[in-house]
């Protein structure tokens, strides 16, 4: 005979493989698996010049799309600076997780966001989103807002160096958007590895658009939307002798390597995201880029907050933790001397355990 509590132990299974059956179905509806039913809503706040202005935008857009395993993700656009209220409150009546605002410009709206709506959690790409007075003499954290910020003046001061190793006029050229601290930074690493290469080698190279003891006196188009003006710009430099140009003003920097390709003048260095890859077809000209880890950091936050282990503690991208770098030469890699690539990298390895500072 066969043993009597096999059949009941079959009915039991059958029974419980029924009932897990009908669980996944509510009212004919399917229920999601655990692991989609647990995802969180992200939602990003874009800054002027779209998502893909093949820059700032689209590389936060890219590390947010890049957590849709713990995310449902999406974005709203902005055409000016009166959008990034409106767009937040958007996103906190959709009961957003986790909410992140693209840029400088849009830290204070984040900010206040913020301390409105303790339940959610914000973060900024590239501030470190505190919460100041009138006069920016105090500031403090707030404990549900992330600064995703990055030392790009490190990476940017290996630029310099190489743009002036490789300059065949001694005479390059930097300009921003506006003059945000964000901008800025590049461009004081950017002249910073110039005046190094000229203690070094002895030389003199010149930069233009920008002087670190001057910044009063910088180079600005004013927004980073005027092509116009950018691509006015980039001519007047090249008329002055610059043969490579540094443009810090996100998809601007699209007029500036399309000048070099007309003219055959100069070359262009990008910004943000490795122009390589985000603007390919500027890449005969792009000689390098002073890339942050902008998807990256975007993804770490967003994850964070899906895990439960989101904190306000502000990210900082470092040649020393990846958080930023200067990409690779690319079709330039064979244009450059192996003598000024190899300087280029020591000195990135020398910032990054702080035998050279850049500050």
């Amino acid at each position: 005979m066969g043993d009597p509590s096999g059949g009941n132990t079959l009915k039991k299974t059958i029974k419980l493989v029924t009932l897990l059956a009908a669980a996944t179905l509510v009212a004919g509806v399917a229920v999601a698996p655990a692991s989609n039913a647990a995802k969180i809503k992200a939602c990003v706040v874009l800054d002027t010049g779209g998502v893909d202005d093949h820059s700032f935008n689209a590389g936060s857009w890219a590390g947010a799309q890049a957590a849709s395993n713990v995310a449902t993700v999406s974005y709203l656009p902005s055409t000016s600076s009166a959008d990034f209220a409106p767009n937040i409150k958007k996103f906190v009546d959709q009961k957003c997780a986790i909410i992140i605002g693209v840029g400088f410009s849009i830290s204070s709206e984040i900010v206040k966001a913020g301390k409105a709506n303790p339940s959610i959690k914000f973060a900024v790409v590239d501030d470190s989103a505190l919460d100041c007075n009138a006069d920016f003499s105090v500031c403090n954290p707030v404990a549900n807002v992330k600064g995703l910020t990055f030392a790009t003046n490190e990476a940017a001061f290996q630029a310099g160096y190489l743009a002036a190793g490789y300059s065949k006029t001694g005479t390059v050229a930097t300009y921003g958007g506006a003059p945000y601290p964000t901008v800025t930074i590049f461009m004081d690493g950017f002249a910073k590895g110039v005046a190094y290469y000229n203690k070094v080698k002895g030389k003199s190279v010149k930069v233009l658009g920008w002087d670190p003891a001057k910044p009063s006196a910088g180079t600005f188009v004013g927004d980073f939307s005027n092509t116009n003006k950018a691509l006015q710009l980039s001519q007047g430099f090249e008329q002055q002798g610059a043969d490579v140009i540094m443009p810090v003003a996100g998809g601007l920097g699209g007029q500036t390597a399309a000048e070099s390709m007309k003219s055959g003048k100069s070359v262009t260095i990008w910004v943000d995201t490795d122009g390589y890859y985000s603007a390919p077809q500027y890449a005969s000209v792009l000689l390098t880029t002073v890339a942050k880890g902008l998807g990256a950091a975007v993804k770490s936050a967003i994850t964070d907050t899906a895990m439960g282990k989101f904190t306000n503690a502000a990210y900082v991208g470092t040649l020393a933790n990846k958080g930023v770098s200067m990409a690779p030469l690319h079709d330039f890699s064979t244009k450059v001397s192996s003598r000024l690539q190899l300087d280029v990298k020591v000195i990135g390895q020398k910032i990054a355990s702080g035998a050279i500072s850049v500050k």
